[in-house]
């Protein structure tokens, strides 16, 4: 992967501008723990945050069971290949009745238990801040983890230099980011409607499921869980693929527990749960 240059190539001038104010503010840190999922908005600043700041930069992965272990793969695998400092921590949010609860602001407990963790590695490290990868795009997105990124002084430097997540891929991209194109994988307990509780073993179902379809090739998708109901998503242009693997996919959901399997004619959405939220 190539280094980076004070002038970067095939980059607008307003990504330009973005992009050395990105550099210079992760540089002025002196010290960074990064929140790193594994989605292209936490590398870039991962991978930046380690190109400023080499040693001194250290990313931090949750092993929670939220998160799906494709991405924690992924996260082991990126980190080894830029040189970069990398930990995995099991963070506790299922321990947590608000949390498990799933009210509207779940993810408002779910990113108190993170940072409340990242904290702690931050001050056994001697780290000067705790860095997450949200961008100006989330802003207007139905996000309490905001509040909680808020409490615990967190900074988003994509929100400080105006990245939205074109200019994220377009700059990721530039850069040779494999994972630039990476759709958007939210936390799979997204996958569950407000107010039905989660457990772990439901997590792990929606996680098999949502494999199961990942391996037949599909990468914009969500299993979303209605308790014996499966409700998939992925892109209209997907649906014909998607139903020529239909009696695969539906034997293989049902062997995961599921009594039925739907398709949802809308088609993909994130945050598809937030709908009719006010």
């Amino acid at each position: 992967m190539e280094q980076i240059s004070a002038k970067t190539p095939d980059l607008s001038p307003d990504l330009e501008a973005k992009f050395q104010a990105l550099e210079r503010t992760l540089e002025g840190l002196g010290s960074a723990v990064v929140a790193f999922s594994g989605g292209i908005d936490s590398s870039l600043v991962a991978y930046l945050a380690h190109q400023r700041l080499g040693k001194k930069a250290l990313a931090v992965t949750s092993s929670s069971e939220s998160l799906n272990r494709d991405d924690l793969d992924l996260t082991r695998r990126l980190a080894a290949e830029w040189g970069m400092a990398h930990r995995v921590v099991k963070t506790n949010e299922l321990q947590n009745p608000n949390y498990r609860a799933n009210p509207i602001n779940r993810c408002y407990f779910c990113k108190t238990t993170l940072y409340e963790s990242l904290d702690a590695v931050a001050a056994e490290g001697g780290y000067a801040v705790v860095l997450n990868g949200t961008n100006v795009d989330d802003l207007g997105d139905h996000r309490p983890g905001l509040q909680a990124a808020r409490e615990h002084d967190v900074r988003s430097p994509l929100v400080e230099c105006g990245f939205t997540k074109g200019d994220i891929r377009a700059l990721a991209r530039r850069l040779g980011l494999e994972n630039a194109e990476k759709p958007q994988a939210a936390c799979l307990s997204s996958r569950v409607p407000y107010g039905l509780a989660i457990d772990i073993p439901m997590l792990a179902q929606i996680d098999q499921a949502e494999r199961l379809l990942r391996k037949l090739g599909f990468s914009q998708l969500r299993v979303r869980h209605h308790d014996d109901l499966a409700r998939i998503e992925v892109p209209p242009e997907d649906f014909a693929r998607l139903l020529g693997h239909r009696q695969e996919i539906e034997e293989g959901l049902r062997g995961l527990g599921y009594r039925f399997v739907t398709l949802d004619l809308k088609g993909f959405r994130s945050g598809a749960l937030n709908e009719g939220l006010t």
